[in-house]
């Protein structure tokens, strides 16, 4: 790539873009675009819908979220529904703070990121195009400047509602630069940029003896009182406080439950009436989405004092927990290791979901129903299919508990003992041993666990294992098995033509001799058992087999050994119990004969370039396997 002529390239673009007129030209502009007029909460809400929505089961995803924030669809809809949306239709939810509450780690954080830079991004679109008086500090609504005597029939006449008075500084300026004549104002595009403090702005709480209230409000400049001849001039008053700049967009107030007091006064009068006070100066008028976000224990802090009452409702939180499906907290460890160094890391399979699978599980509750237990309940929230249950069982599941999430292992302790793991091992290849290993070794050094706490979270990463070791066999004899849907399909074949001659009490017939045999009850036994089948229930599974091939059939369906979740578990454990020995000698044999080390080599080739392993984990998976099936 040619960086320089790129530049040169953006440069440009950047140039098309920009726009400067009078008043007049730009309420020719408002007329044949209106929406340029919309309200910072509308422009929030806009960017949002126009990167797109998916309708799921009913649900909405907004795809603007997507790839950035896993795992939070339903708190990401719930946030866009309940306050963007009626935010940007003028609603009274426009007049609260957005508090974001959740753990660490949770996501808050990438959350405003993402709509920051969203913002700089969408300020630079024709739909998101902002406009602002020129030379303004507070990049101010060209439309202040109509008078309140005829907003009304310009809202007649256009269908936009003007809110906010002109700030002190533009209303010096239209007297004694433009002699009152507004049409002649200069108006100019503007580009919101967090950098150059264009109409994002950020406040961080530091130490309350020595921060000052000008962070937020803006300040004298004394160098020119003597120029100006008044500290209420507003030509000698500098409007470079957070409020001020995050003005027409939005501002992030980091950990604002940390703030001394007298910072979240100013708060009260800008939520609830768009303004704010500064200086010698009438009500300052502020069109901004204020952001914030804190944890769930300042949050129960803040609400306890009573000195606090007149914020509480001038606040609208949002809880964001962390994720709670196994799948998408594997995609936020992928996303974090790929923007690290180690990316070239090899990281066997499975490694991240086992890592997923122990943080999951120090998130979840333990279910009140007592025919679920917590690994039942990590799969249904993953969206697997649980025999027994179904989607009402889901959504029963997910109301016992209101705060299901906010505790629990965070992503950063995970991904900490992952890049631990890369180091201090000092090879290409890691894997999900190697990651629950110091997993469990960090849990000493992690300073909030409790001693009970750790106890618990030791038995999950038993869990964990257990899960692993199931796959790990589970892989190991696939590869073993060559062709094995076709080696699936054969025995299911096999074992549903035995079936249908059983319930309709009639014969087979050899396919090489010809002959007529009864069914094979032996051949049939050995599968069902592998689900644990009684003799007194085999006739009711296999008749229940026959109507669901039947059911397929008349929707014009092929009925699959995955088609029915036992019988597709049945097969494979027989398939698996019938390789066992052979995957047990051969994995085990310390002096593998010419046969069993072609097979070995076999085996791991189908391990490297069907189920992604390198040759450093692809040995490592068999000499586990081989020592799990000795015990």
């Amino acid at each position: 790539m040619d960086i320089l002529r790129r530049m040169a390239e953006y440069r440009s673009q950047e140039d098309t873009l920009k726009w400067e007129g009078t008043f007049s030209e730009y309420v020719e502009l408002v007329k044949e675009r209106p929406w340029i007029a919309q309200s910072a909460h509308s422009r929030v809400y806009n960017m949002i819908k126009e990167a797109g929505v998916e309708d799921r089961n009913g649900k909405r995803d907004y795809l603007f979220f997507k790839n950035q924030l896993f795992g939070l669809e339903e708190p990401l809809e719930k946030l866009v529904e309940e306050y963007f949306h009626p935010a940007a239709r003028r609603l009274d939810v426009k007049k609260r703070i957005l508090l974001l509450m959740g753990p660490v780690s949770g996501g808050k954080s990438t959350l405003v990121t993402m709509m920051k830079r969203g913002m700089e991004n969408y300020s630079r679109t024709d739909k998101g195009a902002v406009y602002a008086i020129k030379g303004c500090p507070m990049h101010e609504d060209p439309l202040h400047l109509i008078p309140h005597a005829l907003r009304e029939d310009f809202y007649k006449e256009y269908g936009i509602r003007i809110e906010g008075n002109l700030s002190p500084l533009n209303l010096m300026r239209l007297e004694k630069e433009f002699d009152g004549q507004i049409e002649n104002v200069p108006v100019e595009r503007i580009f919101f940029s967090e950098d150059k403090r264009v109409g994002i702005g950020t406040f961080s709480p530091s130490d309350p003896k020595s921060q000052d209230i000008a962070d937020l409000t803006g300040s004298l400049d004394f160098s020119t009182i003597a120029e100006y001849g008044s500290e209420s001039d507003p030509r000698a008053y500098r409007f470079d406080g957070e409020l001020n700049k995050a003005n027409r967009g939005m501002m992030e107030f980091q950990e604002m439950l940390k703030c001394d007091e007298k910072f979240l006064w100013h708060l009260l009068s800008l939520t609830q009436e768009g303004n704010f006070k500064a200086g010698r100066f009438a009500l300052i008028s502020a069109d901004e989405m204020i952001v914030a976000h804190t944890n769930e224990t300042e949050y129960r802090s803040f609400i306890s004092n009573r000195k606090n009452e007149a914020l509480h409702s001038r606040i609208i939180v949002m809880p964001i927990p962390y994720n709670l499906q196994v799948t998408q907290e594997e995609k936020i460890y992928e996303k974090l290791i790929s923007e690290s160094d180690v990316s070239d890391v090899h990281i066997a399979p499975h490694t991240l979901r086992i890592a997923a699978m122990f943080t999951i599980l120090t998130r979840l509750k333990e279910p009140k129903r007592k025919d679920i237990d917590l690994i039942k309940k990590m799969r249904l929230y993953d969206g697997e299919q649980v025999e027994g249950f179904n989607s009402a069982d889901l959504e029963e599941l997910k109301r016992e508990y209101e705060d299901e999430g906010m505790t629990g292992i965070d992503p950063r302790y995970v991904i900490n003992r992952i890049s631990s793991t890369i180091i201090r091992k000092e090879v290409s290849s890691i894997n999900a041993l190697d990651v629950l290993r110091s997993l469990k070794e960090g849990l000493d050094q992690h300073a909030s666990i409790t001693k009970d706490v750790k106890e618990a979270y030791l038995g999950f990463i038993s869990l964990a294992r257990r899960e692993f070791d199931d796959m790990a066999k589970k892989e190991v004899q696939k590869a073993f098995v060559y062709s094995y849907e076709e080696s699936a399909k054969t025995l299911m074949d096999n074992y549903l033509d035995n079936v249908e001659a059983y319930c309709h009490k009639s014969k087979l017939r050899d396919p090489l001799t010809g002959e007529e045999m009864t069914p094979d009850e032996k051949l049939m036994r050995s599968i069902e058992e592998q689900i644990g089948i009684s003799e007194n229930a085999k006739k009711a599974f296999r008749e229940e087999i026959l109507i669901r091939i039947s059911t397929y059939a008349r929707k014009g369906q092929r009925f699959e050994y995955q088609s029915h979740d036992r019988l597709r578990e049945a097969i494979q454990k027989k398939l698996f119990a019938d390789l066992k020995d052979v995957v047990k000698i051969t994995t085990s044999s310390k002096t593998p004969d010419e046969q069993q080390l072609k097979k070995m080599n076999e085996v791991i080739a189908r391990l490297i370039d069907e189920h992604g392993y390198n040759t450093t984990s692809a040995n490592e998976l068999l000499k586990y396997v081989g020592s799990l099936l000795n015990r």
